[in-house]
């Protein structure tokens, strides 16, 4: 299948839907129709055929409207051509007619005028008195009515009559005819043939010497050829007519081709803008990956200070809320804290740094604030019990809680911000009376908040300063750590490219994390990808699409497929950390180029993680890609690919798309175009031949996992047919529901049932189509289509198998079948399937009757059925006079393809002893065929007590036809079968043949021991070694040319089989070689190409003492004396010459005249047993004997 091809048309759909073009989605339909892909058009058959969209009414109101389209007025055109060209010949053949009357008629007028001038002479006077009665006869003779008189004959009758008159002498009676003649002038007279000197006369003449006959022919020819000149002036107008439509239609044509040539254009301009459109697509989207980018490391800049702002605002909140007398407090405590320093002599400069302590501390706070950017909280620094105190009251104390620690950065913030309050009160001079040992313990407090909240920031600026160094050294030492231990870098890596604020260096480092090891492993491979995930989960969605898929799509292209193999993985495990609208486009974008990678190992892992994708998706709107991809990987070359394709993609595809029904259309579209795409068996047209498919082995191996698919998608099927059954299910179970009254309920035709009736109506005709393509060789698709039939009756039912598979196959056989239980509106489709013609019977015999006795009667619960149908087609139907009407050779077939099944053996062999011991020779022959085809179907116990006993008893058959049909059974026994008592069996049969002597039964028994040459026993062997000697050795009893040949050819056959199987050297010496001599002996019987392979394998064979035995065969055959020596044929010079290491001490040296030049005896090669073979065309012979035996066996 073409998917690149599919995805493109797919994509021209739904942009013509998007956009509304339905005018050219709907000319796209009708050519992908035409062309044939039909599984293409699906979605535009659907969007067409709904009748919300296109109402049936307007549709037929608008069919009535006549457009005049270029296609309709070229067809016009071209029949107004030829309308004219047949006018033009019309009008030539007339013309051509009234040409050869004209001549004819001239040709009689001179003949008549010469008899006439010959009677005038010889008898004058005797035509004188025969005259009145000549005219009087003519005056008597009836002619032919004339008809009016026209307007050219009566001018030209006035004008002789005139001249008669002037030249008569009759002036006044031609004045007075000249003034009664108004309508002509008779003074000017055309040149017409009646226009002559004496017109009246000559007129008088030629009507006395003319017969009544000549007359009248003279008189139809006239009118012939007014009718031919009025249909000649009808024949100019029509043409004249035709022309001037002819040059409206070609200006109509012209028109609309210029309005073509203009939609053509603006279609191109379009596309370019469509093309352009697409280049600003993925340059914004570039420029978007690059602003992603920039607002990820904008985002480590301004998250803290967002951070910041929202815990002053919860410290704002925090303190709003507080009564203003806790405000007051606090303000009372600092003036009580600083006027116990003053009690102390603290001096004015003490204060002032004081002051600035505390502004410190502030300035501190607004550090740690923007150091701790990337985090949602504020840690509280580590309070510490050691440090310098100014005053005497100051005390160490311990840590407290992490609610003390924001409490004591409160207090800060808020005395910092009252430090003005502070200096005012001690410019006024006030003084504090009161001091206890709780304001120490603050003052202390403040100060260790100080020195703790510095520690933080020194710590922050030591951390940021360690995530740049390891970021630096990183890519350093990764090369230098040994591949095994890498993995224990990942942590560093992580940490890096989680915490540094520099997209740069973090893109660097997820280079580095998907590079980490060159070819990884699967263990490997699953270290990174965790690591991977682990960090998606960390970074986010945003940094997630713009770091680290980016490192995928760079990897898909990579040279090693481990690398390829951690981008698909990738696709399924991080796409949950991205948003939706990324998944369905770019990792499914990444997924459909990694279906197409060259690796297995890659295309098995896209399939899976495709899989893992599916249930992430926002919606279906990517449903028909994923479909093409399902298929795609259906199809796919490797196993692995189809088994997990089958066991994870489909069943995901289906629970995510829910599209069961299209799915079920497109793999039965594709199960038949892979069988049609494929050349027919002969090109002979109306042959079954014709019919039959020459599969591929991309076809074969295509329909082979599209129909394991089907079996696959077999429960879905039931399951919906189930749960849309219309009729009531109440606690009825799957056995149940299609039960007989379930099936009485569904004929009535009241409902429809459609996902119930796709079984029947859809898909059994389309493989019973699929079947007919098949030839005889594929039984393994055969037998998967068988498995799929029992697997519906098994999940079905049997009442669905009795009332609704059986009689669809039936009639598709050409059986009559009930079809009680199928509802009246789909009787015809399956009587359609009914066979019409002789050539349609045999093909159904051949391809649907295998499905209907394996798949369909080979239920279990049909086993007695089986057992009458086949009893009716071996014995009854043959028994009949009218057998000759069924197809004996098919049948067989079909039974043959049934003994695939172990458990239909008995079944088969007992009816085959019914044929063998009746008396119907026809029957005993046809068993003898049965017997042949199915024994590579059963083993040696069936072989020895069921079909060598039937076979011994049908060769003691009187009937020659019927002993010949049992020996071609023998040889397939002795080919399958090394048991010995089976080889003594048949080597005890195969003798009393023989003893018959004839030349049918000798022939029949050779060549079918040849075939089981290479697979039989040694005894068997010299047992067919020494038969050929013996028969060889016997003298020729006839003189028939013909049947000499044909026993030299079988007995040449059978030697060279020998020769390439392995012979002891007894009975090469005792029975190989003579019997090639024999065969020598008859020249005029050996083909030239057994004779030259015959003599190579003496040479061979022989070794030294071949130069005596050629002396010895030359003087037998009376060869010359320069040719008597066959060793010189075989000399390093000769046709053949071969010089054999071996037996270079032992061969004679050659004569002179056979030595060859230097150059020859160094062209000279060994020959080899199997160079001997091939120059016999041995291994062709061998194939053609072997072909249907071997073709038979199961796959």
């Amino acid at each position: 299948m073409d998917v690149g091809r599919s995805s493109l048309c797919n994509c021209v759909v739904n942009f013509l839907l998007e956009e509304n073009y339905l005018l050219t989605a709907f000319e796209l339909l009708h050519e992908l129709l035409d062309d044939g892909r039909d599984d293409q058009a699906i979605r535009l058959k659907e969007y067409f055929s709904d009748t919300s969209r296109f109402p049936p009414d307007q549709i037929s109101r608008f069919n009535s409207l006549r457009v005049a389209d270029p296609q309709s007025l070229l067809e016009e055109k071209e029949a107004a051509e030829e309308k004219l060209a047949i006018s033009d010949y019309e009008l030539r053949l007339a013309q051509e007619d009234i040409l050869r009357l004209k001549s004819e008629l001239q040709k009689k007028t001179d003949s008549l005028n010469e008899l006439n001038d010959t009677a005038a002479q010889s008898s004058g006077d005797a035509s004188k008195n025969d005259g009145p009665k000549v005219q009087q006869q003519k005056r008597n003779s009836s002619f032919t009515d004339l008809g009016p008189l026209k307007d050219q004959e009566r001018w030209d009758l006035n004008c002789a009559v005139k001249e008669y008159l002037l030249l008569a002498g009759y002036r006044l009676t031609a004045m007075t005819f000249y003034e009664e003649v108004t309508d002509q002038n008779l003074d000017n007279w055309q040149n017409t043939p009646a226009c002559v000197p004496d017109a009246l006369r000559h007129y008088y003449y030629e009507f006395l010497s003319s017969t009544s006959e000549a007359a009248q022919e003279k008189i139809a020819l006239l009118r012939g050829n007014e009718t031919l000149l009025q249909a000649n002036k009808r024949l100019t107008e029509e043409r004249e007519n035709l022309l001037k439509n002819k040059e409206l239609m070609d200006g109509q044509i012209n028109a609309l081709t210029k309005s073509l040539e203009g939609l053509q254009k603006d279609l191109k301009d379009k596309e370019n803008l469509v093309q352009a459109m697409k280049q600003s697509l993925e340059h914004q989207k570039q420029e978007l990956d690059g602003c992603r980018a920039e607002i990820t490391s904008l985002k480590m800049h301004i998250g803290g200070s967002r951070s910041g702002k929202n815990l002053a605002a919860s410290d704002a909140d925090h303190v709003q809320p507080m009564s203003l007398e806790n405000y007051k407090e606090e303000i009372k405590k600092l003036q009580m804290e600083v006027e116990y320093l003053k009690a102390k002599k603290v001096t004015a400069l003490e204060s002032a740094n004081l002051v600035s302590s505390e502004n410190e501390i502030t300035q501190r706070e607004d550090k740690i604030i923007e150091i701790h950017e990337d985090k949602s909280s504020i840690s509280c620094p580590v309070e510490v019990a050691s440090g310098d105190v100014h005053n005497e009251g100051t005390q160490s104390f311990d840590g407290h809680s992490h609610n003390d620690c924001i409490d004591k950065r409160e207090d800060a913030l808020h005395d910092s911000q009252n430090l003005p309050n502070v200096n005012s009160a001690l410019g006024n001079g006030e003084t504090i009376l009161e001091h206890n040992g709780g304001l120490q313990a603050e003052n202390s407090r403040l100060f260790l908040k100080s020195d703790g909240v510095n520690d933080e920031a020194v710590s922050e600026k030591m951390g940021l300063g360690t995530i740049q160094i390891l970021a630096d050294a990183l890519p350093k030492i990764v090369p230098y750590v040994l591949i095994n231990h890498r993995e224990e870098l990942l942590p560093l890596i992580m940490c890096a490219i989680e915490r540094h604020p520099d997209s740069g260096t973090r893109d660097s480092l997820t280079h580095t994390l998907f590079n980490l090891i060159k070819r990884p492993d699967e263990q490997q491979r699953q270290i990174i990808m965790d690591a991977c995930v682990s960090l998606a989960k960390n970074v986010g969605e945003m940094r997630t699409e713009t770091e680290l898929l980016p490192q995928c799509w760079e990897q898909i292209n990579h040279m090693y497929e481990e690398r390829r193999l951690l981008v698909a993985q990738s696709c399924g495990e991080l796409a949950e950390f991205v948003r939706p609208e990324i998944r369905d486009s770019l990792i499914l974008s990444i997924v459909q180029q990694l279906v197409e990678d060259a690796a297995t190992v890659v295309r098995e892992a896209a399939a899976h993680n495709l899989a893992l994708l599916l249930p992430l998706f926002p919606n279906t709107g990517k449903y028909f890609k994923v479909e093409e991809l399902m298929f795609q990987l259906i199809c796919d070359p490797s196993g692995v690919v189809v088994e997990i394709t089958l066991n994870e993609l489909v069943p995901a595809v289906l629970k995510w798309g829910d599209k069961l029904d299209h799915v079920l259309r497109v793999l039965l579209s594709h199960l038949l175009s892979s069988a049609q795409r494929c050349p027919p068996l002969s090109g002979v047209e109306g042959s079954v031949e014709s019919n039959l498919r020459v599969l591929g082995e991309r076809e074969r191996w295509n329909i082979d996992v599209l129909l394991r698919l089907l079996v696959a998608l077999l429960p879905s099927v039931h399951q919906k047919a189930i749960e849309t059954c219309p009729f009531s299910t109440t606690a009825e179970t799957t056995q149940t529901v299609l039960s007989t009254s379930m099936l009485e309920l569904y004929a009535s035709g009241r409902v429809e049932w459609a996902s119930f009736e796709w079984m029947h109506v859809e898909c059994f005709p389309n493989l019973i189509q699929l079947a007919c393509m098949l030839s005889h060789k594929e039984d393994n698709l055969r037998s998967r289509i068988s498995k799929f039939l029992l697997a519906v009756s098994e999940k079905f039912g049997d009442s669905y198998l009795t009332c609704i598979m059986l009689p669809v196959f039936l009639i598709a056989v050409g059986d009559d079948a009930d079809l009680t239980f199928f509802p009246s509106a789909i009787h015809s489709r399956i009587k359609g399937l009914r066979p019409r013609s002789a050539i349609a019977e045999r093909l159904s015999t051949m391809c649907v009757l295998p499905l209907l006795l394996a798949g369909v009667l080979g239920a279990p619960a049909k086993h007695e059925q089986l057992l009458e149908y086949l009893r009716k087609l071996l014995v009854e139907d043959t028994s009949k006079e009218h057998q000759s009407t069924r197809h004996i050779p098919e049948i067989i077939e079909a039974v043959r393809f049934l003994c695939i099944y172990e458990e239909n053996h008995g079944m088969i062999i007992n009816i085959l002893w019914e044929m063998v011991v009746i008396s119907n020779i026809n029957m005993k022959i046809s068993a003898a065929k049965l017997l042949k085809v199915i024994v590579p179907y059963i083993d040696a116990k069936v072989a020895s007590t069921q079909v060598l006993p039937a076979l011994v008893t049908l060769g003691s058959d009187q009937n020659l036809n019927v002993k010949y049909a049992s020996i071609d059974a023998f040889g397939a026994v002795a080919q399958h079968f090394k048991n010995e008592m089976i080889v003594d069996k048949i080597r005890i049969q195969m003798d009393a043949f023989l003893e018959d002597g004839s030349h049918e039964a000798t022939i029949a028994v050779i060549r079918a021991l040849v075939v089981a040459v290479p697979h039989t026993t040694e005894k068997l062997r010299d047992y067919l070694l020494s038969k050929i000697f013996q028969l060889t050795s016997m003298p020729t009893s006839t003189t028939d040319l013909m049947r000499r040949r044909e026993k030299a050819n079988a007995f040449c056959e059978a030697i060279r089989a020998l020769d390439a199987a392995d012979l002891p050297v007894a009975s090469v010496r005792d029975f190989l070689l003579p019997a090639i001599q024999n065969l020598l002996k008859d020249l005029d019987a050996l083909d030239p190409a057994h004779k030259e392979a015959l003599e190579i394998i003496l040479k061979e064979r022989s070794g030294g003492a071949f130069d005596t035995i050629s002396k010895v065969m030359g003087a037998h055959i009376g060869l010359s004396s320069g040719l008597s020596s066959v060793s010189s044929f075989f000399g390093e010079g000769g046709l053949l010459g071969k010089k054999e290491t071996t037996e270079a001490a032992t061969e004679a040296p050659p004569s002179p005249r056979a030595v060859p030049t230097t150059a020859a005896a160094v062209a000279a090669v060994e020959d080899t047993r199997f160079r001997r073979i091939m120059l016999g065309n041995f291994g062709d012979m061998l194939r053609g004997k072997g072909k249907t035996l071997d073709d038979s066996q199961p796959q």
